[in-house]
C-alpha cells in the first residue's frame, strides 16, 4: 500500500511539473500576499508577469538580494509595466518559512521592489507551476502563455556579482516588451530545492 501511495504521489508531482508548459496558457491561480491582499493571475491579463520562486535563506537567492541585483531587476521591470510576483512556497514547519509579519519586515529590510510577495505555504502555486528550486523563474507573456521557465541566469553560484551573468529573465522580458519571440525559452533552474 505504501508503494502504491508513493507511486500516486510521484505521478501527481510529475503531472504538475508539466502544468506550466512553454507556449501554453499559464495555469491560473489565486493567492494571498503578505499584506493580506488577494492576488489572481487573471487580474494581470494583457501584462507580462514574472513569477519568482523565492526563499531568502537559500544562499543563491540571498546572494542576488545581498548584491542588490534582484531588487534592481524588479525595479527596472516594474517601471516598464511588468508584474513581478515573488512566490514563497516554504512549508510552515520549515525554519525558512516566513509569517506575513516576518515577510513584511524582510521586504522593508531588503528593499524589495516586486509587485507582491505571495505566501504560498500550502505549495499550491509552486506545484501548479512545477517550481523546483529557489530561484526558479517563470515569465508569462502578455497573451497569457508561458514564455520562459528556468534559471534566473547562467551563473549558478551563491557568491559574487550576479550582474556579470547572462540573465535569461532580462532577455525574455526585454524580447517580449519589444514584441519579439523569446529566443531562450527554457533552461535548467539552479539553487535550493523548494521546501514544500
Amino acid at each position: 500500500m505504501k508503494q502504491l501511495l508513493t507511486l500516486v504521489a510521484t505521478l501527481a508531482l510529475v503531472g504538475t511539473a508539466f502544468a506550466a508548459e512553454i507556449g501554453k496558457p499559464a495555469p491560473d491561480f489565486t493567492g494571498t500576499d503578505i499584506r493580506g491582499r488577494t492576488i489572481k493571475l487573471a487580474d494581470f491579463k494583457g501584462r507580462i508577469v514574472v513569477l519568482e520562486a523565492s526563499n531568502s535563506d537559500c544562499p543563491f537567492c540571498a546572494n542576488h538580494l545581498k548584491t542588490g541585483a534582484l531588487q534592481e531587476l524588479q525595479k527596472e521591470f516594474i517601471a516598464k509595466g511588468v508584474v513581478w510576483l515573488m512566490v514563497n512556497s516554504v512549508n510552515p514547519r520549515n525554519s525558512s518559512h516566513r509569517t506575513p509579519e516576518q515577510a513584511r519586515a524582510e521586504w522593508d529590510q531588503k528593499k524589495l521592489n516586486a509587485t507582491a510577495w505571495i505566501d504560498d505555504s500550502s505549495g499550491a502555486i509552486g506545484k501548479l507551476y512545477g517550481l523546483k528550486t529557489t530561484p526558479h523563474m517563470i515569465v508569462i507573456a502578455a497573451d497569457g502563455t508561458v514564455a520562459y521557465s528556468g534559471a534566473l541566469d547562467d551563473r549558478p553560484a551563491p557568491f559574487g556579482d550576479p550582474r556579470t551573468a547572462r540573465n535569461y529573465v532580462r532577455e525574455a522580458v526585454t524580447q517580449l516588451l519589444a514584441g519579439q519571440r523569446v529566443l531562450v525559452s527554457q533552461t535548467k533552474p539552479y539553487g535550493c530545492a523548494v521546501h514544500y
